[in-house]
């Protein structure tokens, strides 16, 4: 694993604050209560741990569906607003996922966003995409995924923002690491996804991130198939159909942790 630390010292994060969409609110990782749990909240224990007498303060603004200007309009001031030592901000898969998007012009204004937010808080850790090789939904979206992941490191770069590298994380090409909607990490994909995050930031971390799943029996063409029109019918027919008519996912849907608050 590249070195993404740079000089930051963890002992130093006495509060936390995520912003993004449905992948930093934690779609796809449910609790016992039917709130998302997500790689973000995991992070926020992780941290916890290091910080004596319960003073660690955790604040979740994303919310699942928003755009990078939605998120830079909605979340950001608010991220400014309560000034933590960290924030983590990934943003801009969604628009890269729509027909059309130029993942140079994302970029563009995802740097913007970074510059404005490293004059307000105390460290921005960004986020790059997944590698979609083996992913059937994804896939044919690798090109564009892969230049935006290189200009969000490029903009790490210039603002000296430790990186939490999805692209090199192997662990998560398993099927398994992912929802049964092919859009969103499964429970063990957020964990995984905590870990790196917690490797980057400089924490000991309980397990590897990167550790290989057991072996896997290998599917038949018929049980592929089964898995393929089950998963038109639940989750491909219904995101047509919203964005057809205009809607998102994260309509009327709030911040699940809007301060910032102990754990």
């Amino acid at each position: 694993m590249a070195d993404d630390s740079r000089s930051f010292n963890a002992v130093t994060i006495g509060s936390y604050a995520a912003i993004g969409d449905s992948f930093t609110e934690g779609v796809g990782d449910p609790g016992p209560d039917g709130t998302f749990i997500g790689w973000a909240d995991r992070l926020a224990v992780l941290l916890d741990d290091r910080v004596p007498e319960h003073t660690f303060r955790y604040a979740n603004l994303a919310v699942r569906g928003r755009l990078l200007d939605q998120i830079v309009a909605e979340q950001v001031p608010r991220a400014k607003e309560l000034a933590p030592d960290l924030v983590s901000f990934c943003a801009g898969g969604n628009d890269i996922l729509r027909p059309g998007s130029d993942p140079d012009d994302v970029a563009e204004r995802f740097e913007r966003a970074v510059a404005d937010l490293t004059n307000a808080v105390g460290t921005v850790m960004v986020t790059t995409g997944f590698d979609t090789r083996g992913i059937p939904v994804l896939r044919h979206l690798r090109g564009k995924i892969a230049t935006y992941t290189a200009h969000v490191r490029a903009v790490a770069d210039r603002y000296d923002c430790p990186v939490l590298d999805l692209w090199s994380l192997k662990s998560v090409q398993d099927r398994r690491a992912w929802d049964g909607d092919r859009l969103h990490l499964s429970p063990e994909g957020h964990t995984r996804v905590a870990l790196r995050a917690a490797q980057v930031l400089g924490l000991d971390v309980p397990a590897d991130p990167d550790q290989a799943s057991p072996p896997q029996a290998p599917r038949g063409t018929l049980e592929a198939r089964r898995d393929n029109i089950q998963w038109a019918r639940e989750h491909l027919v219904p995101w047509i159909g919203r964005r057809l008519r205009g809607e998102s996912s994260g309509d009327h849907v709030e911040a699940k942790r809007p301060d910032l608050l102990p754990l």
